[in-house]
């Protein structure tokens, strides 16, 4: 009950600062981050949280499943087409070399072994929308930009998964990994992929039957329901969670446009929830002993992955596209790392494998400076592309005959 209220008290704070968070680069995330350190046993001791707890990977796992849902369902079949090979160049050149680079600095200035420096280049490599969301998800930052870095986010994750699997697999004695196979992995993505598209379908088919369909109040709650069910059936059948959710929710908006509409608010607000959630539990595991144990090296290769590796590997893969340079610039810069990290780091953590312990503390710095870098500066960074309606902030054309913009997210700090 003391974390049901600590968390309670920090969504109290965070709401009423969010529209100052809105406005500056005051960070709602960057708050539950802290809050959750705050009260650790590094400082308050409010809460006893350690890597091993279970509710620490269960909140991560939830909080990127529904994150992946709701940014799924913003994905324009249309667009993607029309606009999809510079997702493919971040995706088919951007991240291997992102992986590679981070894997070399992490060899030559931390010290790990080859096998555990590529793996955290695997676990580090996947971006996350929900730190950069005031750029990812304002209709007034160039489309191009916006279905880059979100489709980037969405899919990079089901693609580091594999990865990571096989390298804690070839790393050592693992826990319940060391099985992992290359055709297994492939079944998993396979079974995630399918799920993530047959289910919408088949609901949507459901809801077409005469004497079917929801009432309009509980009509958000359908697309809830899919997405418990497939929660649910990816566990059941280890299917992969994080790609069964993209897809559902790009299919779902698809075929439903109209169970988008009405889900949407209580989709974001739900998102909300269980990212601010998984941040507390992720910032209780911040101590000051875990910023102790990292080495002057490994805190240049956190640098280095957050100035350096992300943004060069990036605009190596942009070049000859018809991107601005001020859009590629910033995408270059927001390759955040967010919860498909914390949960694959937390993986790297329990496989048992010899320098597990280290590699989870490089991963764990790296996503504490990423989140505290990319979530304080995407609002003004958005405010460079002319964006006036930033999340939470009222439009003043509410009081005149002119509609305000259109938005979503709006409260994705």
């Amino acid at each position: 009950m003391v974390l049901v209220a600590v968390f309670g008290t920090a969504l109290l704070v965070a709401v009423l600062l969010s529209g100052l968070a809105a406005r500056t680069v005051l960070s709602t995330s960057f708050l539950f981050l802290v809050g959750g350190a705050i009260v650790s046993d590094g400082f308050l001791g409010l809460i006893h949280i350690t890597p091993d707890s279970e509710i620490v990977a269960a909140t991560a796992d939830l909080a990127l499943f529904a994150v992946l849902f709701t940014d799924g369902m913003h994905v324009s079949f249309a667009k993607l087409r029309a606009n999809w090979k510079n997702p493919a160049r971040a995706l088919g050149l951007g991240m291997p070399l992102a992986f590679v680079f981070m894997a070399l600095v992490t060899h030559f200035l931390v010290g790990l072994d080859w096998t555990t420096s590529f793996l955290v280049g695997a676990v580090l490599a996947p971006t996350d929308p929900v730190f950069a969301s005031a750029i990812v998800g304002r209709k007034e930052v160039p489309a191009k930009l916006r279905q880059l870095l979100n489709v980037e986010s969405g899919i990079n994750d089901g693609l580091a998964l594999p990865v990571v699997l096989i390298l804690i697999a070839a790393a050592g004695p693992a826990a319940g990994s060391a099985e992992a196979s290359g055709s297994k992995i492939a079944v998993e993505l396979l079974l995630g992929l399918v799920f993530g598209v047959a289910l919408p379908l088949l609901v949507n088919w459901l809801v077409r039957f005469r004497l079917l369909g929801a009432e309009p109040k509980l009509q958000p709650l359908l697309p809830l329901a899919t997405g418990i069910i497939l929660y649910g059936a990816c566990h059941l059948t280890h299917a992969n969670p994080y790609l069964a959710a993209f897809s559902a929710g790009a299919v779902l908006a698809h075929v439903s446009p109209e169970a988008k509409e009405s889900f949407e608010p209580l989709g974001e607000a739900l998102a909300e929830l269980a990212k601010f959630a998984a941040l507390l539990v992720f910032g209780a595991l911040l101590t000051p002993q875990l910023f102790g144990d990292l080495s002057f090296g490994g805190y240049v290769t956190v640098v280095l992955a957050i100035v350096l590796i992300r943004p060069a590997s990036l605009l190596l893969s942009l070049i000859g596209t018809s991107i601005s340079r001020k859009e590629r610039l910033v995408a270059a810069w927001f390759g955040p790392k967010g919860f498909a990290s914390v949960v694959y780091g937390l993986l790297v953590l329990q496989s048992g494998i010899p320098q597990a312990e280290e590699a989870f503390t490089l991963i764990a710095v790296c996503i504490a400076f990423s989140i505290i870098a990319h979530s304080s500066t995407d609002v003004p960074i958005a405010r460079a592309f002319d964006v006036d309606d930033l999340a939470g902030i009222p439009d003043k054309r509410e009081d005149t005959d002119t509609p305000p913009k259109e938005t979503h997210a709006d409260a994705r700090p």
